[in-house]
């Protein structure tokens, strides 16, 4: 007869079995795996986030750092702790920050976040997380750095997230959606003295300038750009610049009224202020036009004066300027000039119709007189296919949407540079029009045996004799775009600005031209951001245009790479899918560093076409280092990007060699450009 006392000391000992579970269960590394992990990657498995399991060792868990119970970092410097699997079940370690910018997270914040005691920073931007921020965010105990710009965070910004003022130093929310008025301190600190930057532009937000900032008195960095916000800009922000503010950005919102008088010796420039109420005046704007000048009367008659004396001005010069206007247009045509812009002789009353090089055929009669059809409808235009009167020919016309695009004034600069821009691998502006009701018209030449490389790749348009598209031709399709951007970098000293798939256009001998160059120079703030929000939608946003908020050479570089991966892979940069059975992440450059890591043969990771043709073609390095070349091009990094020269380079030492010609092309393809274009 066992003695009564076994069975207590049978329960002792599954209690001390059960001890370690137990307590892995409540320690930060069990609510990382089981609240936050699963949050933030949402629907489909992520690359980064895979590391974070119990086959590996804790230090190689990726963009986390932890500590101990005293306060001190673990140290993961060492080869012993980086092999070091007994640590992820150490339920004393905590975690102390988590950074995995730009990691292609499609999840949403967990309230869990606020749980752990020593988190100390969360750095999450320029990723696509979606929907509110949690309100017990706010209560997280350690938190002094939030970074979550760039994401597509949406709904009104709690109240609690001032619950961190008595010790957060950098607060980035800018690049989402949040809404509505942004909301005053209710707890007892009400002067966050530790906060130096604050960032909430390119947001939704609307109401009166929030007035609690200007007692933010260890605030440095202000960024409440491009919102909605209007009212009056209040006295005490001008104070605070005259103490420890050093940058200010209130752009792009409804502010009216005239700037306090101390804005005037600030050091801020007029850009600090650009974009707002057309009332908003003083210093550094315009001077406010003084209420107590003259009388009504003398006004008018001042006017009149002016008036009468215009008309007898005029009507001495028409006659002289319109016959010197014409004939310089003429010299300037014949002799390609140094200005290509052109007007033509349109009537004030029907608008007006400005030609660049290679539209001086055209009038404003055969624009308005051309019959269209609707084409494609864009955010920001329709574009129709236009069959000139009398047999000319057709056009494409982009008849941008009211309002999304700047006043004549502000577009007529970016219009010059567009109608300037002349390469082989462009997509030429032939034509601005701008009617008397605001309306405006993009022309460019309509090219009826192209298609743009998203339907080469993807299907759409014309599916009936879809060529295939072995690795020779995109090679040359990539080269090709290489080359604009090139051009585009060093010869006009300019960004592209919407570098994607749907804007290569591809003919039927694979020369590739970019279209809609630098379109959002025309375009109003908001509208400009929604170029840039599909483009993200579609991955092709770098990530540092969270905060920049424009485009550059190196952004463009960033795209150029995602659509090399594009044409190598053969997947769109965005939504979910599957490649020969297995279900893949769909950011491309993760795909390609999974591949690495797993080891994944070559065939497996490029697109069915491209293996094709190199099975019958010996097996080249091509392809490899157009894989190691795009990857190189979406480095996070911008100063880690290569430029588009050196990109041009690399694609040009690549090309295919010693093919026979009916593995590049189609017999019907005879012309002697058929190749690889020269550099232009």
């Amino acid at each position: 007869m066992p003695p009564p006392c076994a069975p207590p000391r049978l329960f002792l000992l599954l209690l001390l079995l059960l001890l370690p579970a137990l307590a892995f269960a409540s320690s930060d590394i069990a609510l990382l795996l089981t609240k936050v992990k699963p949050a933030l990657q949402g629907q489909a498995p992520n690359a980064q986030l895979a590391t974070w399991n119990a086959s590996t060792p804790l230090c190689l868990w990726r963009g986390l750092r932890w500590s101990t119970p005293d306060g001190h970092p673990l140290r993961c410097d060492t080869a012993a702790s980086r092999a070091n699997l007994s640590l992820a079940s150490d339920p004393a370690l905590l975690l102390s920050s988590i950074r995995l910018p730009a990691s292609a997270l499609a999840g949403r914040l967990p309230p869990e976040l606020a749980a752990f005691s020593a988190l100390d920073s969360l750095y999450l931007a320029a990723n696509t997380l979606s929907g509110p921020l949690p309100l017990e965010l706010g209560n997280a105990p350690a938190l002094s750095a939030l970074d979550l710009a760039g994401n597509a965070l949406s709904a009104a910004l709690p109240t609690s997230i001032w619950n961190l003022c008595d010790r957060i130093t950098e607060l980035r929310l800018d690049g989402n959606a949040l809404t509505g008025a942004i909301p005053a301190p209710a707890g007892p600190n009400t002067t966050c003295d530790r906060l130096r930057v604050l960032d909430l532009g390119a947001n939704r937000f609307s109401g009166d300038f929030p007035t609690f900032l200007t007692a933010f008195c260890g605030l440095q960095s202000l960024d409440l750009g491009g919102n909605r916000l209007s009212g009056p800009i209040p006295e005490a922000l001008a104070g605070m610049t005259a103490q420890q503010l050093q940058a200010l950005n209130l752009s792009y919102n409804n502010f009216s009224g005239q700037l306090p008088p101390g804005f005037a010796d600030s050091g801020f420039a007029a850009e600090s202020f650009l974009g707002n109420d057309p009332t908003l005046c003083g210093p550094p704007l315009r001077q406010c036009v003084s209420a107590s000048g003259l009388s009504s009367r003398g006004v008018a008659g001042m006017v009149i004066g002016l008036m009468a004396g215009a008309v007898v001005a005029a009507s001495v010069c028409i006659g002289w300027a319109q016959g010197r206007w014409r004939r310089n247009r003429i010299k300037r045509a014949a002799a390609g000039g140094e200005d290509e812009m052109l007007e033509s002789e349109g009537d004030a009353a029907e608008g007006r119709l400005v030609v660049f090089e290679g539209g001086e055929h055209l009038t404003l009669e055969d624009v308005l007189n051309a019959t269209g059809q609707v084409v494609e409808k864009a955010s920001y235009c329709t574009v129709y296919k236009a069959k000139l009167a009398g047999g000319g020919g057709s056009i494409e016309l982009r008849l941008l949407r009211e309002g999304t695009c700047k006043d004549a004034a502000s577009c007529a600069p970016a219009v010059r540079r567009i109608g300037r821009a002349r390469h082989e691998n462009l997509v030429p502006l032939r034509a601005f029009y701008q009617g008397r009701r605001g309306e405006k018209l993009l022309v460019y030449d309509y090219l009826p045996r192209s298609r743009t490389l998203q339907e080469l790749l993807h299907g759409g348009g014309e599916p009936a004799g879809r060529p295939a598209l072995t690795w020779a031709r995109r090679h040359k399709i990539a080269l090709g775009a290489a080359r604009a951007l090139a051009y585009l970098h060093a010869g006009q000293g300019e960004a592209h600005g919407n570098v994607r798939s749907s804007n290569v256009v591809v003919d039927e001998l694979f020369v590739a031209r970019l279209a809609e160059y630098a379109v959002d120079r025309l375009l109003v703030p908001a509208a400009a951001e929604a170029v840039l929000a599909a483009a993200k939608g579609d991955g092709y946003k770098a990530p540092e245009l969270h905060s920049m908020k424009k485009c550059s050479a190196r952004t463009d570089v960033y795209a150029f790479g995602i659509l090399l991966l594009e044409l190598l892979v053969g997947r769109k940069s965005s939504g979910s899918g599957g490649t020969r059975g297995r279900v893949m992440n769909n950011d491309l450059p993760s795909v390609v560093k999974v591949a690495v890591l797993e080891e994944t043969a070559l065939e497996e990771v490029l697109d069915a076409e491209v293996v094709k043709g190199l099975r019958i073609i010996p097996v080249e390095e091509g392809p490899v280092q157009a894989l190691k070349l795009a990857m190189g091009c979406c480095a996070p990094v911008a100063a880690a990007r290569p430029s588009m020269a050196e990109v041009v380079r690399q694609l040009e030492e690549s090309q295919p060699k010693n093919h026979p010609r009916s593995a590049l092309y189609s017999p019907t393809e005879s012309r002697s450009d058929a190749g690889t274009p020269t550099a232009g």
